[in-house]
């Protein structure tokens, strides 16, 4: 193929030009939406915990099937091999999610370590799978003094990192424990109605991009790479 005018460092066969019907899903994806949800903090009354499973009702109500991953037993990264039970069920579960929602107090200004070694069990690639590439994200934290948005800044960053699709509305809860009653449900207000809102956005654009994700991650640059290693492999056969 002729190279492109105007773009000479550009192997035309290596570039997609996007169109609406390549964004189209081959197949139809008859099952409900996948989301799995995890929490930061092991307390027996933990409000990242109360707000997961309340938006796990919602996620629910909207036809969506829903799994919460319980941190307890889970080692630190690196302590143990990778073939640990908890560490195996983590995994299995972000690959089978098609959405994730995470939530974490905020520590000190930053999410808690309870939740960031859940995500540092998660690889980037296991074989030839990425079990978090392309699956959408929807954010939250619980705070205990006044509202801050710290917690789901960093969780923005490291959806990044994990090659998420991090939807644009998130949900931040001041004083935690004023918004949930003795039933450890929360109450209504503002901040509820925005859980709800996150919640309803996360299903509308999973929806939306699912049959569609391996389309919308594949690159210019990957491709590029896996023809060059192509290209080397028949030279290594001469």
């Amino acid at each position: 193929m002729n190279q492109i005018p105007d773009l000479p460092n550009i192997e035309p066969a290596r570039l997609d030009l996007p169109t609406a019907e390549r964004l189209a899903p081959a197949d139809r994806v008859a099952h409900p939406p996948r989301f799995l949800m995890l929490y930061g903090s092991l307390r027996e009354r933990a409000f990242s915990r109360l707000l997961t499973e309340e938006a796990a009702r919602i996620l629910r109500h909207f036809g969506a099937e829903v799994k919460i991953f319980d941190p307890t037993g889970l080692p630190m990264v690196g302590s143990v091999p990778d073939t640990h039970p908890k560490v195996a069920e983590l995994r299995a579960l972000c690959i089978w999610s098609e959405g994730q929602v995470w939530c974490s107090p905020e520590r000190h200004g930053a999410v808690t370590s309870v939740f960031k070694n859940q995500i540092d069990w998660i690889p980037l690639e296991q074989g030839s799978v990425r079990p978090s590439q392309g699956k959408t994200l929807a954010v939250m934290q619980v705070c205990g003094g006044s509202q801050s948005f710290n917690v789901v800044n960093a969780l923005r960053l490291l959806g990044r990192w994990m090659r998420m699709f991090t939807i644009p509305n998130q949900s931040s809860v001041p004083m935690a424990y004023k918004e949930f009653g003795d039933d450890d449900r929360m109450r209504p207000s503002a901040y509820y109605e925005r859980v709800v809102d996150v919640m309803e956005e996360l299903v509308k654009i999973t929806l939306l991009m699912r049959g569609s994700s391996a389309y919308l991650t594949d690159r210019y640059s990957e491709r590029s790479e896996r023809g060059n290693r192509a290209i080397d492999r028949q030279i290594a056969q001469l």
